[in-house]
């Protein structure tokens, strides 16, 4: 988890606000990257002056938008199948899908709104919202709207952080190698339990 967060620092900070939207689109076509980390990461770059916090969020919901558009063609054209025979290569559960897809059932089309702004289900909603053939305009008007307030209350976040990380930073430095071993711990953990 520390290397893959590394990775993920490293991007974006390499290349801008095209990281930004390379790894939200990684993330939203169902690879597992945290934008727990991607965007509160970038808004602490808004912090240091490097990015502006709007257009942060908006690079964060387009490449919520390209990913989902994968993650819908998949569901549309492919069926659960796809997911059933290769979502483990990306680490994804069945159990994740299974309440992704009952979150859409439950709720239809607004779901894809909602689920923008919940941990798991909205990585994986899209592919349900293809399945069912969701009307394509509905579906990125939601995708784009929910993005885009999820990546900003992140970015929102990072900035806040990062305005106050001189006076919080020592507070942090004290709990660095617990801070390790319990991101350690919680990535086996997660790797044992979507491959188990």
């Amino acid at each position: 988890m520390t290397a893959l967060s590394t990775w993920i620092v490293a991007t974006i900070a390499a290349m801008g606000y095209g990281g930004v939207v390379l790894m939200m689109a990684a993330e939203s076509a169902c690879v597992p990257l945290p934008s727990e980390v991607i965007m509160p990461f970038s808004g602490y770059l808004v912090a240091s002056g490097r990015f502006d916090l709007n257009l942060v969020a908006l690079a964060g919901a387009l490449g919520c938008l390209l990913g989902s558009a994968i993650a819908y063609h998949l569901g549309a054209t492919g069926g659960r199948w796809v997911f059933e025979r290769y979502g483990r290569y990306f680490l994804i559960s069945s159990h994740e899908l299974r309440i992704a897809e009952e979150f859409f059932n439950r709720w239809g089309a607004p779901a894809v709104f909602f689920s923008r702004l919940l941990p798991v289900i909205r990585t994986f909603i899209s592919f349900p919202a293809g399945v069912a053939r969701m009307r394509l305009v509905p579906f990125v008007f939601y995708t784009l709207t929910g993005s885009y307030f999820w990546c900003l209350g992140l970015a929102y976040v990072g900035r806040q952080l990062g305005r106050h990380w001189q006076s919080i930073g020592p507070y942090f430095h004290r709990f660095d190698g617990l801070m390790v071993i319990a991101m350690a711990v919680a990535a086996l953990w997660m790797v044992w339990r979507r491959l188990s």
